[in-house]
């Protein structure tokens, strides 16, 4: 039987494309709000991983990092866009199994909200919370964070996540980024694990909206560190021979360079 071949409209890949920039600025703010030593290459637990575009900013910013999702098929997208991080089937509300004192910090993007779901029977949201926090807790270095942006459907939830979250032993409380405007507020939990600690300041708060806009800044600040670093612009030919080069260390299979690689494509279909 013949199929007809998939086509994609502009509208589509255009939406696509701002689904993914979105993803990797949530993920450069998680790794800002991580406050991480720089230029020291990290180990950190992406909870939550999806199809990887988290752990390609991870990997862009120098850092090494395991994902675990939920969702075979997620991880089936990102081992075909061959993601240098290695990825596990797993669900977060039967806890983290890693050994203690594992990873340098933990990040995870749109996934934690579902824990306050008890989408089977059995499922309790506060004991499943509190089997997640408290396996997370044991496998963070001490002194280390975890940063969660989550889209809670109401106060209760939030209060339910961070009652369950205190109780395993962390620290810490809400970050809430442009919390007067509706398309860029984004709402991030930062978690400590070395006692109280200061919490990390919001950005777009009433000192800072004087510019009268909605962009976010920290990705225009990422790209000019890196520039700053010597590091090639993302996509750039010289990133991806980087990249191929890294993966050819960790001995996988990489296809050979040749005049294409790098080559920018038309966009026609």
């Amino acid at each position: 039987m013949w199929t007809t071949p998939h086509t994609f409209t502009p509208l589509f890949l255009s939406e696509c494309t701002r689904m993914i920039e979105i993803q990797s600025q949530m993920t450069e703010r998680a790794l800002e709000l991580l406050a991480l030593q720089e230029d020291v290459p990290c180990f950190i637990l992406d909870i939550g991983c999806g199809s990887g575009l988290s752990g390609q900013t991870l990997e862009e910013s120098g850092h090494f990092w395991i994902g675990v999702d939920i969702s075979s098929a997620m991880l089936s997208v990102a081992l075909e866009r061959e993601v240098e991080g290695d990825m596990m089937l797993g669900d977060m509300g039967q806890g983290m199994c890693f050994r203690a004192g594992s990873f340098d910090g933990a990040i995870s993007i749109s996934a934690l909200q579902w824990l306050c779901n008890a989408d089977k029977t059995s499922h309790s949201p506060p004991k499943r919370l509190f089997k997640f926090f408290s396996t997370l807790y044991s496998c963070l270095s001490r002194g280390s964070r975890a940063v969660f942006q989550f889209y809670p459907e109401n106060s209760e939830q939030i209060e339910l996540i961070t009652q369950q979250a205190m109780k395993a032993g962390f620290t810490g409380g809400l970050v809430v980024d442009y919390p007067n405007s509706t398309k860029a507020k984004k709402m991030f939990l930062v978690l400590f694990t070395g006692g109280h600690q200061k919490l990390p300041k919001a950005l777009g708060t009433e000192e800072q909206q004087n510019t009268g806009t909605d962009h976010i800044p920290y990705s225009d600040k990422r790209e000019r560190m890196k520039q700053i670093r010597g590091k090639a612009p993302k996509k750039s030919r010289d990133w991806i021979l980087e990249k191929k080069e890294r993966r050819r260390r960790q001995g996988r299979n990489v296809r050979p360079d040749t005049k294409y690689t790098g080559r920018k494509r038309s966009g026609k279909f």
